[in-house]
């Protein structure tokens, strides 16, 4: 049974302290396109959301955010590729036991390792489990389908991704998309730049 569940209230607050510390810790954009992209892209916006999933507060919005969108969807994992999902993996997982209805975080590395068992997932997830995908921003989608195309490899049913931010460039919705019915994105590159705009509208009447 689930314990302390979060008002509409809650949850609204929660989403908006976590848009202002992604503002703040995590956005930055230039007047022309000067972040090189994973993709190899430049584009005018970057995001380093790890200064957020590795902070404490970031973690417990995220964690309970998350929680509060997959916890009715019958679910035994949630992870993604490292290193962008594994803080987000974990704060959901911790989360979901304190919640009282515990989620199994698991890891996609990159490549399969060699030693040992190999093994391309990493956790306690089985073949023909339900499992959510996470990630920390999605442009293309690209590490997130390579996590969904690896779980779906290990016989796992990815039943929805969730992502930290959207950039809404480059298809990456609509890509992920292809492989799975439902994408999520906490937040969207378009709140972040009315947030920052806000503020500059702010200074400049001060």
């Amino acid at each position: 049974m689930e314990r302390d569940a979060l008002s509409r209230a809650d949850v609204e607050a929660m989403r908006r302290r976590l848009k202002e510390k992604i503002l703040e810790q995590a956005f930055q954009v230039a007047d022309t396109p000067v972040f090189k992209l994973v993709s190899g892209a430049m584009s005018r916006f970057y995001f380093n959301c790890k200064r957020v999933t590795l902070d404490p507060e970031g973690q417990v919005l995220i964690g309970n955010l998350i929680f509060d969108l997959v916890k009715d969807l019958r679910i035994q994992g949630i992870g993604g590729l490292t290193l962008g999902a594994d803080p987000i993996a974990n704060a959901v997982s911790y989360t979901s036991w304190m919640r009282g209805k515990p989620i199994q975080a698991f890891v996609v590395r990159k490549a399969q390792k060699e030693h040992g068992i190999p093994a391309r997932l990493e956790g306690n997830v089985h073949e023909g489990d339900r499992v959510v995908v996470v990630d920390d921003v999605i442009t293309t989608g690209g590490s997130t389908l390579q996590a969904i195309r690896a779980c779906k490899a290990s016989g796992i049913h990815v039943v929805r991704v969730v992502v930290l931010v959207d950039r809404q460039e480059m298809n990456g919705r609509e890509n992920i998309l292809q492989e799975v019915e439902a994408v999520d994105a906490l937040v969207l590159r378009d709140d972040i730049m009315a947030l920052h705009e806000a503020r500059q509208r702010e200074g400049s009447s001060s």
